[in-house]
């Protein structure tokens, strides 16, 4: 054994457990044939694709592949508005694909729900692949649990999205570990360190010392670590990052509006308005002012022929839903077969404005017919991503304009999502650096002497 050897033994990257392409579809673009042909090749992977970069082709010629080279049907699981949209990329690519929702696995490649995914069996399928994977960032998450359960046995599996891990990267642990690579634990134990050693992640609620400690890296472990999320993973925002022309792939000019409304009448036990500090008095705020937001909003829509109002709050869709003319609200009463009618009348055309909230409507969806959109902000940077991506992605082609209406007690929100910004800039940044080398460094090249190991020292486990 070398040296070089022995480090990567060491570094607990994710070895090629894939098999040599059957099936290269013509569709694609370059940089997407080459993230094809490493999926396919890795076998279990991932890919951090930034919106609008080709996410659901990719999944279909991925999925394709392996049903090809095993002969066994392999299941997409989506968000709920999403599968059907799946299906419709399948039908315009030649790629058979279908909807179930009740556990039957259906020819070449089954589309669900992940709220369906307790009705499938496993063994069903050779293959999974998980759309907008970002829902297992969750470390103790119900669906986290269900999917890397569910995906424990299968030999190929792929993860997609854009925001793999919006607010902290021991998020990417969630996502090895559906993989079959290094688990949660494992990675916070090798990569990170905390000043509260004493207490477990399984320990893990709100109020508890562990939710609020800060998890930072050991000396020396970010390169490491970035070298590690490249053995299973590739990120790619442009096609340049791939060292590809970014061609057409280049974004139209996004317009952000902040709008700051001021309450009517001071909240209850005060003389005066005064500024909310806080998130217990920016969640009163924003209940005590949800009819001035919302006619502020409601403004706003006037001068665009098609737009959408994403909410928070039920009290803030079922107002919007009644003064904004012509608007239809998809909320979470609203059965599947009532969302997916909702959203195609307003796809169709036939609704020129939806109100909706991120959690039901904020993943997947290309919507670039339409290039405005308001909302109400709040500190979770992943909603507010995901939410403008709707609109403002490849394919867009005209200028997008952002309104956010939020009060005068909330003006650390956008300096939080500002923050949150920067630290994924930051995360994108690493990884595509880490692309641009090759991931095992300690090559023979770089260790030519041979050196022999003792045995107890070798042992990587």
């Amino acid at each position: 054994m070398t040296y070089g050897e022995f480090l990567g033994a060491k570094a607990q990257l994710l070895s090629d457990q894939g098999f040599e392409p059957c099936y290269q579809p013509d569709f694609l673009f370059d940089f997407q044939t080459f993230l094809l042909d490493w999926s396919v090749r890795k076998g279990r992977a991932a890919l951090f694709a930034d919106c609008g970069m080709g996410k659901t082709p990719l999944q279909l010629a991925w999925a394709e592949n392996v049903v090809r080279h095993t002969n066994k049907p392999v299941l997409i699981a989506t968000p709920l508005a999403v599968a059907r949209q799946t299906v419709k990329e399948g039908v315009k690519f030649g790629i058979e694909c279908h909807v179930s929702r009740d556990g039957q696995a259906k020819p070449n490649i089954t589309v669900t729900n992940y709220e369906q995914l307790h009705k499938f069996e496993p063994s069903q399928f050779s293959g999974m692949v998980c759309d907008e994977s970002s829902i297992l960032k969750n470390f103790d998450g119900e669906i986290k649990a269900t999917v890397t359960e569910f995906m424990r046995k299968m030999p190929y599996r792929l993860l997609c999205t854009a925001t793999a891990a919006p607010n902290d990267y021991i998020e990417f642990g969630t996502s090895s570990e559906a993989l079959g690579g290094l688990g949660y634990m494992d990675m916070l134990g090798m990569f990170f360190k905390n000043d509260q050693n004493s207490l477990h992640p399984s320990t893990r609620t709100r109020g508890s010392a562990w939710y609020g400690c800060k998890w930072r890296f050991k000396p020396h472990a970010e390169r490491p670590f970035w070298q590690w999320l490249c053995s299973w993973a590739r990120a790619v925002r442009k096609p340049s990052d791939l060292g590809f022309d970014d061609g057409r792939f280049v974004l139209p000019k996004l317009h952000v509006n902040q709008h700051v409304v001021s309450a009517s009448r001071p909240l209850d036990g005060y003389l005066f308005v005064v500024p909310a500090h806080g998130l217990s008095e920016q969640r009163s705020e924003r209940s005590h002012t949800i009819r001035e937001r919302c006619e502020r909003m409601a403004e706003l829509f006037t001068a665009q022929p098609r737009s959408v109002a994403w909410c928070h709050l039920n009290s803030e869709g079922d107002l919007l839903e009644k003064i904004i003319p012509g608007a239809v609200q998809v909320s979470g009463a609203d059965s599947d077969e009532e969302k997916e009618e909702k959203f195609t009348a307003f796809e169709s055309g036939q609704a020129s404005y939806l109100v909706t909230k991120s959690k039901i409507a904020g993943f997947g969806l290309n919507w670039q017919f339409c290039n405005h959109t308001a909302m109400f902000p709040s500190h979770s940077f992943e909603q507010y991503y995901q939410s403008v991506r709707r609109f403002w992605r490849f394919g867009q082609e005209r200028e997008v304009t952002v309104d956010l209406v939020s009060t005068e007690g909330e003006s650390d929100v956008m300096q939080n999502l500002q923050r949150k910004a920067e630290a994924t800039d930051k995360m994108f940044a690493m990884i595509v650096e880490e692309m641009g080398h090759e991931l095992h460094r300690q090559s023979d090249e770089e260790f030519p002497k041979s050196l022999e190991v003792p045995g107890w020292l070798s042992r990587t486990k």
